[in-house]
């Protein structure tokens, strides 16, 4: 089984995800899709893919089965409910939806449409969010009563060449995006790990100061002045998480943007940027190797000489040991991945949804509970730290009576 996706918005990010598409063996046909003819017909040629088309409207008409949508953060909740209803499955870059209208809008889709949805939370597959998942499915954590998920990514790192390139001249106004509505990398690695879901939250919101223009009130397109937020949310389990979603921070996030934290009754998580350490009532082990992520290199690399065969797949994959590369395609081995070797993880989890007819693990339910919370905690911010309720919208429909 396979079928045939369209790419909508080929630049950095998306265009590297158009390359996965089209090694998968599941996917037989690529087509690129941007506002910008240019950049569809670069990503043509990079890739190798099979063609573009002039708009989003082309693509939805044509009979491409399925659309990627990696457009501009706040464009995808109408965007995915617009492909659904075209009878497309969707694929969507973070986050969800930037309201809860908009959530409800692509869940009910979902459900009238019987197509897949899936959102590429790159932080499922952190290699933290992975391990702590596998030791609390083994019951070493005891009962997890709190939990820590962080998304540090300094302006100055990476955010205003990357919104320049998105936003033209006019960037400023879109680079003042609240945090709190981009909470899925941190919100996700955490019940990634745990499940759950919150109920509640509070949230302080710290105005910025630099003063060159972003995060300015009178020039964002958001109404926002927010650079960091701090959200303390209560779980339906009775425990506690807590989120930093950051944009001024003095933190080295070009070497890890998402961190966590997990304590339960019997043990304990813990990461900084370049440390990882599991603790119990006896003591810290230092597990910083198995969580680390290798770069794509060749298998005849000199390096892989002193590394066990049973780790070398994980080496040449862009992987950490605590990473399966045993279900991923041959046609990945070598191949680029990122964010801590999610991305591979993530196309593979779609191909095999749309092509087997399985719901996904970050489904639109679960997307919801990695979004919404962010949503309701930037409100929070804008009343100054006041506890509102979150919405759940349940399980997915698969998985309520699994």
């Amino acid at each position: 089984m396979t079928f045939s996706i369209g790419v909508v918005g080929v630049g950095q990010f998306g265009g590297h995800f158009a390359h996965l598409f089209k090694l998968h063996p599941g996917v037989t046909r690529v087509y690129a899709v941007d506002s910008l003819p240019e950049r569809a017909s670069e990503a043509q040629a990079k890739w190798g893919l099979d063609g573009t088309m002039a708009s989003f409207e082309e693509l939805l008409a044509s009979d491409v089965d399925a659309v990627a949508i990696f457009t501009q953060r706040w464009t995808h909740g109408p965007l995915v409910v617009q492909a659904l209803r075209a009878g497309k499955h969707v694929y969507s870059a973070v986050p969800m939806a930037i309201s809860e209208d908009e959530i409800a809008a692509i869940i009910e889709a979902v459900r009238e449409t019987g197509l897949t949805y899936m959102m590429g939370e790159t932080s499922y597959y952190n290699p933290a969010t992975v391990h702590a998942r596998n030791q609390r499915a083994a019951g070493k954590f005891g009962r997890i009563f709190y939990s820590e998920g962080d998304y540090v990514h300094d302006m100055d790192l990476g955010f205003y060449d990357a919104y320049q390139y998105s936003g033209g001249e006019n960037w400023k106004a879109t680079a003042s995006y609240p945090p709190m509505l981009y909470p899925t990398h941190a919100i996700g690695g955490v019940l990634g790990a745990i499940g759950g879901y919150a109920v509640s939250v509070s949230c302080i919101g710290v105005k910025d100061d630099r003063g060159d223009g972003v995060f300015n009130k009178d020039i964002s397109m958001f109404n926002n002045d927010f650079s960091n937020a701090t959200a303390l949310f209560e779980m339906n389990d009775g425990g506690a998480m807590r989120t930093n979603e950051m944009r001024r921070v003095g933190y080295p996030s070009h070497i890890r943007e998402s961190r966590f934290r997990f304590f339960g009754t019997e043990a304990s998580f813990e990461q900084l940027a370049t440390t990882t350490v599991w603790q119990d009532k006896e003591g810290v082990y230092d597990i910083s190797e198995q969580v680390l992520t290798r770069p794509s290199i060749s298998l005849d690399d000199p390096s892989l000489a002193d590394v066990a065969p049973e780790l070398r797949d994980a080496f040449v994959s862009g992987l950490a040991p605590v990473h399966d590369p045993s279900r991923l395609p041959a046609e990945f081995n070598h191949a680029p991945n990122g964010h801590e070797g999610s991305h591979q993880f993530l196309v593979d989890d779609f191909v095999t949804a749309v092509n087997y007819g399985v719901i996904p693990p970050v489904n639109a339910w679960t997307a919801a509970r990695f979004t919404l919370p962010g949503i309701v905690a930037h409100e929070s911010a804008l009343r100054g730290g006041e506890r509102l309720a979150i919405r759940d919208f349940g399980d997915a429909p698969q998985l309520a009576t699994s």
